[in-house]
């Protein structure tokens, strides 16, 4: 089969017309029943198909957290392989919440899973995590490139727990956050309007303290339930903040399963961020 359109430009021009915005799919125990629904399978359809059927007609992208599928074994897998056939046809990237990281051909399996074209549970881009060594992420990366898709890296998490890693000094004096995003910026070089292989950098840090021009996208978690606003999103990424693309999860899901109240919290934090891009000059 044939490779999409590169994945950064694909996104690229998904924020531009429908907004620069990522809701999170995140059917944990809590939101179900918070939905009125049981924590089991029937509930976890019902709560997917209701924020698919609200949301992917309208956002750049729809970002099912996959461990919130696993759980219910391979029931949850066939609700979750739905989903992305259903949030891709409506329009929606769909971006996979994996985290995802090994070595050789574990790495290149998981990289199957997720980037292959033919696979059921094909996305447009997966979360990876670079912590065996950024080489180790080559088998998806190469995978990405194969099939038009993305890779969004860890670098800058928004838990609390991730500076003791990802601030801790590498061997040239830099942090190994700064190592990482070295790395996708050499990745992304020469990409135009926008690289594949994106950073995934918390929308809750304050000061990043790092070089976030790496020519590829910044997904930005922790908008909403976890504290930050879009009017912080200037601040913490500076230059680069056209090209972040903010995640939220519960400051929308919170809102359903009324399918219009899901759609206006989304319009509305889109249009923030919008605000907030504009408001920095970019």
């Amino acid at each position: 089969m044939s490779p999409l359109e590169p994945f950064g430009t694909r996104l690229r021009h998904a924020m531009d017309t429908r907004g620069p915005l990522c809701v999170g799919i995140d059917p944990h125990a809590s939101l179900l029943t918070a939905w009125g629904l049981a924590d089991d399978v029937a509930g976890l359809e019902r709560f997917t198909r209701t924020a698919v059927e609200a949301l992917a007609d309208r956002v750049a992208v729809l970002k099912p957290q996959s461990a919130f599928f696993e759980r219910f074994g391979s029931r949850g897998i066939a609700v979750l392989e739905k989903a992305v056939e259903e949030a891709r046809a409506a329009g929606a990237l769909v971006l996979m919440d994996a985290k995802r990281g090994d070595i050789g051909s574990t790495m290149g399996a998981y990289a199957e899973t997720f980037l292959r074209k033919d696979s059921p549970l094909f996305s447009d881009a997966v979360t990876v995590s670079p912590y065996l060594g950024f080489g180790s992420l080559r088998p998806a990366l190469d995978q990405a490139v194969l099939s038009g898709s993305g890779v969004f890296v860890l670098a800058l998490t928004s838990n609390p727990e991730g500076a003791e890693v990802q601030r801790a000094t590498a061997a040239d004096g830099s942090s190994l956050a700064a190592v990482m995003l070295r790395h996708m910026a050499a990745e992304n070089e020469g990409a135009d309007p926008l690289g594949s292989v994106g950073a995934v950098v918390g929308a809750t840090l304050g000061d990043a303290g790092v070089d976030l021009a790496i020519n590829g996208p910044l997904l930005a978690p922790g908008i909403g339930a976890q504290g930050a606003t879009p009017a912080d999103l200037p601040r913490v990424f500076g230059a680069a903040v056209g090209n972040v693309v903010p995640s939220v999860s519960r400051g929308v899901l919170r809102h359903g399963p009324d399918a219009a109240a899901l759609r206006s919290a989304a319009d509305r934090f889109a249009d923030e961020v919008r605000e907030a891009v504009a408001s920095a000059g970019v």
